[in-house]
């Protein structure tokens, strides 16, 4: 099967010939029908990642797909054809559910699982894709696979959201505007927050933020928590650092009031500095979250089914697997970008 291959840090991925996958008996191979480029995609491949994959490695992992094979154990639970979203996590299959599973993606509970698409199992960059039968997630009728592709990264910014235990009075600042910090927005709006503002270079992607429900944009360029409590008469109560750069927590605990609390849900992918005296003399709460659970999929695709959300409004570009390389590489200096999708 065709796949876009990584091999050097610094380069271009290559598309190339692989084996294709066979399932174990409790898999499933899907044909890849949508996956989202992600932002910790990108952070892997670049020189310096803790992160970094090894060469021959396909990434992947927000993917969506059609059933073309199951396992022996599994095959009459699953026909060819069945549209699915695949969790991203590759389990052993000796128990059912499997418990890693349902504590959460990053859980570390078992060391026989895998992440998919993370370096260590072959993500969904490809035309197939293996995926645990037990960590597929059926597409309901009439649910686009492009949706479903947006399931992961929208249950990202759930979690996070829930992480944050936010009250409904809650001053929330959102700082970055791409695909986690607009579910990040998105969510809380859906929750009935009413301040909810973004901090944010890109004009495309500041856009996106009003329509994804931001109700102000702030001037990254100056001091955000006196932009913030102009607007709403106090400081952040949460801010949610959804940028994963270097120096981007240190700057939200700048920002933040006493007893604030930060969320980061960017994944920075190289050593990092804070000044810890910061935090201690405001008292600040740092909360760290990563992933989702199996729930967070279910609650992320009824949503989606019901038409209660409108995830695809963030796709700016779909592409076929060949443009992959290219697209890849101009995301690192994006410009109107925002979710880039390679569908099938």
């Amino acid at each position: 099967m065709r796949a876009a291959v990584f091999h050097q840090a610094g380069q271009p991925l290559v598309i190339e010939q692989i084996d294709e996958p066979r399932p174990s008996p409790h898999d499933l191979i899907l044909r890849v029908r949508a996956c989202g480029i992600c932002g910790s995609d990108l952070h892997m491949t670049e020189p310096g990642s803790v992160l970094g994959l090894p060469s021959g490695a396909v990434m992947g992992h927000e993917f969506s797909g059609e059933v073309v094979e199951a396992g022996s154990a599994v095959k009459a639970e699953w026909s060819t054809g069945t549209a699915v979203v695949g969790f991203p996590y590759l389990c052993c299959g000796e128990q059912t559910p499997c418990p890693n599973l349902t504590l959460g993606l990053g859980s570390g509970a078992c060391a026989r699982g895998t992440g998919i698409g993370l370096g260590q199992s072959h993500g969904a960059y490809a035309e197939y894709v293996r995926i645990s039968a037990n960590a597929a997630f059926r597409l309901p009728g009439g649910m686009s696979y492009r949706a479903g592709a947006l399931v992961e990264p929208l249950a990202v910014g759930l979690h996070a959201v829930d992480m944050a235990k936010l009250d409904r009075d809650a001053v929330v600042l959102v700082v970055g505007a791409g695909p986690v910090g607009l579910a990040v927005i998105m969510w809380a709006r859906f929750l009935g927050i009413r301040h909810v503002l973004v901090s944010e270079r890109a004009a495309v992607r500041r856009q996106m933020a009003a329509r994804f429900g931001a109700s102000d944009a702030l001037n990254p360029d100056e001091p955000l928590a006196s932009q913030v409590e102009r607007l709403t008469g106090r400081g952040p109560d949460v801010i949610f650092e959804c940028v994963g750069a270097p120096g981007m927590i240190a700057q939200t605990m700048a920002e933040a009031p006493r007893g604030g609390r930060i969320v980061v849900a960017g994944v920075c992918q190289q050593p990092d500095t804070i000044f810890p005296l910061a935090g201690i003399a405001k008292e600040l709460n740092l909360q760290f979250v990563l992933g989702y659970r199996p729930a967070d999929f279910d609650y992320v695709i009824a949503m989606l089914a019901s038409g209660r959300i409108d995830g695809e409004s963030m796709i700016t570009d779909t592409i076929d697997l060949d443009s992959l390389p290219g697209a890849f590489e101009a995301l690192r200096k994006p410009s109107g970008q925002c979710k880039v999708m390679v569908v099938s």
